[in-house]
């Protein structure tokens, strides 16, 4: 607590006066750009690794990363980006899953959290389209290998629950939402994110490449080489989802700049 305090005497004392008037505009309101859905793990801080300002994003953590579909919980989660989608006219949107989540190794060990953990256990019950996806198409894999292939998998699955939810799908219908995959390396602070044209995950600089825009460049750093580019070798190919893989032209590159800034080391 005494950390908490010096930090929060430092940003009185430091950091706001600084950004007064940032924080003065924000007072009459917020208008972010993107909807940022991640896990509550401590380690993952969504504007540290997008270097993001105060107000540009909207964030909803939960264990798991998990958007449970349509109908299936009157919870936070949903009226979060229902607001979001409908009050804050947000047009893009970002699930987030990471290496070594516990959420994940809970998915795959669920029945022994029935007793351990019953609130944990029910909860993850919104993964069961990753949990049975694992079961039945990755019975060869184990360890570590299996956990970052589960939390891939469950990034894919998450982004169909988010489909389900009326406000996404009329946005989606009018060409006017955009969903992103990602998947964020702790250890190495690498970022891979979905595409679903290739239905793999890869380096997100290469989504931003667009021969008709003179503000996206092709980067020049080579392919992450991760055990998640692998993730869905044995899996049958899927159908695409619409609108989820590619960015679109109209996205402001300074914005594009700003959350994919840093994610090549």
């Amino acid at each position: 607590m005494r950390k908490l305090l010096k930090g929060l005497h430092k940003f009185q004392s430091s950091y706001f006066p600084e950004n007064q008037g940032i924080f003065e505009q924000l007072a009459e309101g917020q208008k972010p750009r993107v909807l940022f859905i991640t896990c509550s793990d401590s380690r993952i801080v969504p504007h540290l690794i997008t270097q993001s300002g105060v107000g540009e994003l909207f964030v909803i953590r939960n264990a798991g990363n998990l958007v449970p579909p349509f109908g299936a919980a009157n919870g936070g989660e949903g009226a979060a980006i229902e607001y979001a989608i409908h009050v804050l006219g947000i047009e893009q949107v970002i699930i987030c899953g990471h290496s070594n989540c516990g959420a994940m190794k809970g998915l795959l060990n669920l029945e022994k959290l029935r007793i351990e953990m019953p609130l944990v256990y029910e909860w993850l019950q919104h993964a069961e389209s990753t949990r049975r996806l694992i079961h039945e198409n990755y019975a060869d894999k184990k360890g570590d290998e299996l956990l970052a292939i589960t939390m891939a998998e469950n990034v894919v699955s998450q982004i169909e629950n988010l489909k389900t939810y009326p406000v996404i799908r009329s946005k989606l219908h009018q060409n006017k939402m955009s969903i992103y995959g990602w998947i964020y390396d702790i250890e190495t602070g690498e970022v891979l994110a979905y595409d679903a044209v290739t239905d793999d995950f890869e380096v997100p600089q290469t989504l931003l490449a667009s021969p008709t825009n003179e503000h996206f460049v092709q980067t020049d750093a080579p392919p992450v080489p991760s055990e998640y580019q692998n993730a869905k070798q044995n899996v049958n190919e899927r159908d695409k989802p619409k609108n989820s893989g590619d960015l679109p032209a109209w996205l402001p590159f300074e914005q594009a700049e700003r959350i994919y800034r840093g994610s090549v080391r």
